[in-house]
């Protein structure tokens, strides 16, 4: 008799007999045989095709069977059966415990159903999406019914108004479900994007205390949230990203629809519309969710036929593709070239440029308007055959690879066990003839992507390239032909770089390149050489730019990048011309290169919200829980946006001010996210920190800035300066299963946000944390109660740590923490003083570091250098004088406390009077005379140290002022 895994390729068959006898240890299950309509056959067949499948059948056994007993694995999965079983595990809950287990043996045995399905080909793309996105509905509804009835009977009943009849009604929730599950459209192992929201304002009633609505509907959305999400014992019912509400993570995580419709029309971004146009209503009341997808239409469809779509798809694209070449995802069938995404961005191209003109187009799923667009001839028949049958390859093919194990992934496996998996799940009688129609597919997509998105940047003819520039490079020139050639081209310094050339064509990282590469560097090389003679220092330049050649010489794809790009390329070699800064940044990470393509982009660096968004933006694909992802995601952003701002500042598009405004608006957009990373992780562990009054906290936590940061004047290599600070009950511990004290949660959350900004990637180091300004210094906590930092600066802060508060400021965390932490440090500041000791503590503290960090002086001889900062007449000493003088005069001009920099400073207390207005006007110029020679010499690698005999008239100046304010 033939064994049932006979047929099978020949290591699956290996591995399902190896298995078998301990699946089955005690005999076939009841649920096999002839009349269940599943053989043996079929069931070897299934597990040699998921590992997930034939976990299940091993250990949970009593799940799948009584899963086959109540619909067998032959019968379609319809929502309504779902709708239906859900009754069946509903009827045993009776707590919010018994329901996370409810709904978690829910989703196993639907997994497993739908899966089994889908792999054995017993269910075609359709059913399987619309299956797995309505198991998702049921579940959201399931829980959100249950939870509504919980909240309202502990906290009250939200009431408000009718937003369409004005009276007043119980308040619902309506849960939006955005990207592939508002389009029904899920994939088997997906992460669900939801946003909440509620119809109007209002209170609760009956409760013990009346609450106000968004905060019961936001304790309401967390207790979903966690009745989804939380991974316990039964493992996850889905993982719940609520990223793409309004204002991200830092948003409130439930909005009324006026704040929704507000929001969107003030503020919403392309790829916001780009994300609304498969938003759909899961959960909730339908009636009160199609009003607000009314409201919502606007945004998302413009009367006029919008052509800036196809910019913003291009800009998305542009960013996914950075990620691709950043994380190595060539094989990512998702995000890869000629991938899903490609034709989900060509469809919703369409929508977004005509979907407020040909109404047909504003619906969901892309297959439909993938027939309306042939039908609106807006797409030729057979462009859309393509894209339709590549489409379902690649979406059954994203169900094969997810089934193997129940887990989220689009990548092609590497693992010729796996492999052979796919091929027999696709129906491919090996691997090879798989990856060749898969590649044919992938291929049409890129084509037909590039026709409809991309733009051609191809601008006419290139100047033809003298055959000397290759001759020099191959070295097929005579040493003495090779210089004169270089000579006679403007290098500076001919010998040098002949040698930089031949080092590196005789290096063993070049003798070992495969034969493409080699041919990409022997392209690239001669135009690299001719490009560096069109600046004035081409030797220099040259030496920079190898830097840079030999960091990618495997990883070629970048030399491609700039032979296809040659303003890409001449902005290079006029960056490292400038700066050998940038040089070694873009050598460092080439991934930066990219920045280069845009120079509109390159020299207009983003505002503070636009930074916000874009963070955001590169964010949403991360899981908060993949802390390594976000660690090297964060360091490329702020490698990048500061390369754009030392871009500006050589170019000249950017004053001084505006470099230091730029660097420290990075800076506090990355700890914002920094801080909302940390958070979720620890809240993901051990859940929120309760509040004396039994709610649970957004975060009670602030992040102080001092020192550059804290006055707004970081420059390029600056650290940061920071002191955590939490308003948090210290007597209370988290609402988690794995309970821990507050005050444990918060310093475990400094420890994280420390461990995310310092520890040294692959990318290097986020920033430099300083945390010895935070009370007690190094031997006090890493993170003090608010109580505690007021008492600590009221009754054993030293001078010199009040002249340091006078430069703080709170740059991250909730704004509640924030604001407790103004109140404080104005008061501190506010304090009288005794103006004589004040002054004499000042000036010793000023000598003390005179003497550590300034220049030695010996008797009789003038120092051979002057030091910008620390000498007397620089920087340092117009900092102590701003601080000396705000904490001797703040009790009387309160508003001398407003500002933390110094430009702002010196100008309040010239407006108040504490100083001539012409002091502070020259103190001012003086002060962004001397910063800006810091900042330009950091781009040319150099320290704070010029020759002695420079600045005299601002030394001079400083000196005076200090004589009579200091000593006078």
């Amino acid at each position: 008799m033939a064994e049932p895994w006979e047929g099978l390729p020949q290591p699956l068959a290996d591995e399902v007999a190896e298995a078998w006898p301990t699946v089955f240890s005690s005999g076939l299950p009841g649920w096999v045989g002839r009349e269940s309509g599943v053989s043996e056959a079929d069931l070897a067949q299934a597990f040699a095709r998921s590992t997930f499948l034939r976990q299940v059948v091993e250990q949970d056994p009593d799940l799948v069977a009584d899963a086959w007993q109540a619909q067998p694995f032959s019968e379609e999965t319809s929502p309504e059966f779902l709708q239906e079983r859900w009754q069946d595990y509903l009827s045993v809950v009776t707590d919010e415990i018994s329901l996370q287990r409810a709904l978690r043996r829910f989703r196993k045995e639907s997994q497993f159903r739908i899966i089994w399905r889908d792999l054995m080909n017993w269910a075609d793309l359709a059913e399987t999406v619309a299956a797995t996105s309505a198991f998702a509905d049921t579940c959201i509804q399931a829980a959100l019914d249950w939870l509504y009835a919980e909240c309202c009977q502990q906290l009250g009943t939200p009431y408000g108004t009718d937003p369409e009849t004005g009276e007043t009604i119980a308040q619902p929730m309506v849960v939006l479900g955005m990207g592939k599950l508002g389009g029904r459209e899920l994939n088997v192992s997906s992460d669900i994007d939801l946003i909440f929201a509620f119809p109007s304002h209002g209170e609760t009633q009956g409760g013990r205390r009346s609450l106000d609505n968004q905060q019961f509907f936001i304790r309401l959305g967390q207790r979903l949230i966690q009745a989804l999400d939380q991974i316990n014992a039964d493992g996850f019912v889905f993982r719940v990203d609520m990223r793409l509400r309004p204002y991200g993570q830092s948003g409130a995580l439930a909005l009324s629809f006026s704040a929704l419709e507000t929001y969107y029309q003030d503020q919403g971004r392309e790829w916001e519309r780009y994300a609304m146009v498969k938003a759909r209503v899961v959960a909730g009341d339908q009636r009160m969710g199609e009003v607000l997808m009314r409201s919502l239409r606007p945004f998302v469809y413009r009367r006029y036929i919008d052509f800036s779509a196809f910019e913003s798809l291009r800009n998305l694209k542009a960013m996914i593709n950075r990620e691709v070449r950043r994380k190595g995802l060539e094989n990512d069938i998702k995000l890869g070239a000629g991938g899903i995404r490609e034709i989900e961005f060509v469809v919703q191209a369409f929508q977004l440029i005509r979907g407020g003109r040909d109404r047909e187009l504003q619906q969901r799923e892309l297959q439909v308007i993938l027939t309306v667009l042939e039908e609106l001839e807006l797409l030729p028949p057979s462009v859309v055959a393509e894209l339709r049958e590549a489409y379902v390859f690649l979406r059954n093919l994203e169900h094969a690879l997810q089934g193997i194990a129940d887990k989220q992934t689009q990548l092609l496996p590497d693992a010729p066990l796996d492999q052979a998996r796919v091929a027999l799940t696709m129906g491919f009688p090996d691997w090879v003839t798989f990856k060749a129609t898969l590649d044919e597919h992938r291929s049409k997509v890129a084509r037909h992507f590039a026709d409809i998105i991309t733009v051609d940047d191809d601008d006419g003819t290139k100047d033809e390239l003298d055959e000397g520039w290759a001759a020099l490079w191959l070295g097929e020139l005579d040493e003495q032909q090779a210089l004169q050639w270089l000579q006679s081209h403007g290098y500076e310094s001919s010998e040098a770089s002949l040698k930089a050339l031949a080092d590196l064509r005789n290096g063993r990282s070049c003798q070992t390149m495969q034969s493409q590469g080699r041919q990409r560097l022997n392209q690239f090389m001669p135009v690299l050489l001719e490009g560096v003679t069109r600046v004035d220092n081409p030797s220099e330049t040259l030496a920079r730019v190898l830097q840079l050649v030999e960091a990618v010489l495997r990883r070629t794809a970048y030399l491609v990048l700039l032979l296809e790009n040659p303003g890409a390329c001449g902005q290079l070699i006029r960056l490292c011309s400038e700066s050998p800064w940038i040089a070694s940044q873009l050598a460092e990470t080439p991934l930066l290169l990219d920045e280069l393509l845009n120079a509109e982009s390159l020299y207009h660096p983003p505002s503070k919200s636009e930074l916000q968004d874009d963070l955001r933006q590169q964010m949403l694909r991360i899981s908060y829980d993949d802390l390594e992802e976000q660690m090297e995601s964060l360091r490329h952003f702020k490698k990048a946006h500061v390369l754009r701002v030392a871009a500006s500042e050589l170019r000249g598009t950017l004053p001084l001010m505006k470099v230091s405004d730029y660097l420290t608006w990075i800076a506090e957009v990355v700890l914002d996210h920094v801080v909302e990373v940390a958070f979720a992780n620890l809240v993901s562990r051990h859940g929120h920190p309760r509040r004396a009054d039994g709610t649970v906290s957004d975060t009670d936590f602030a992040v102080i800035g001092y020192g550059k940061l804290g006055g707004i004047e970081l420059g390029y290599t600056s650290d940061l300066d920071l002191v955590f600070i939490h308003n948090g009950d210290p007597d209370q511990s988290t609402d988690g299963e794995r309970e821990i004290d507050n005050s444990v949660f918060y310093t475990r959350l400094g420890q994280r946000i420390v461990h995310i900004l310092s520890t040294q990637t692959p990318s290097g180091l986020l920033y430099e944390v300083d945390m010895r300004l935070r009370p007690s210094g190094n031997s006090g906590l890493l993170v003090s109660t608010l109580t505690a930092f007021d008492r600590y600066q009221h009754n054993d802060a030293w001078t010199w740590e009040h002249q340091a508060l006078a430069r703080a400021r709170g740059v991250a965390g909730d704004s509640d923490a924030l604001a407790a932490f103004e109140a404080v440090r104005h008061d501190i500041l506010c304090q009288r003083r005794d103006q004589e000791k004040l002054r004499s503590e000042v000036v010793d503290m000023r000598e003390k570091m005179r003497v550590n960090l300034g220049t030695p002086i010996s008797a009789g001889e003038p120092p051979a250098v002057f030091h910008i900062k620390h000498d007397r007449g620089g920087i340092v000493d117009i900092e102590f004088m701003v601080q000396y003088l705000m904490l001797a005069h703040s009790a009387n001009h309160p508003e001398l406390t407003r500002w933390s920099d110094n430009i702002r400073q010196l100008e309040e207390l010239g407006r108040a009077g504490v100083l001539p207005v012409e002091d502070t006007e020259q103190l001012r110029e003086a002060y962004i005379t001397l910063r800006s020679t810091i900042h330009r010499r950091a781009l040319q690698k150099m320290n704070s140290q010029v020759e002695g005999g420079a600045f005299p008239e601002e030394r001079k100046y400083i000196q005076s002022v200090w004589k009579r304010v200091m000593e006078g």
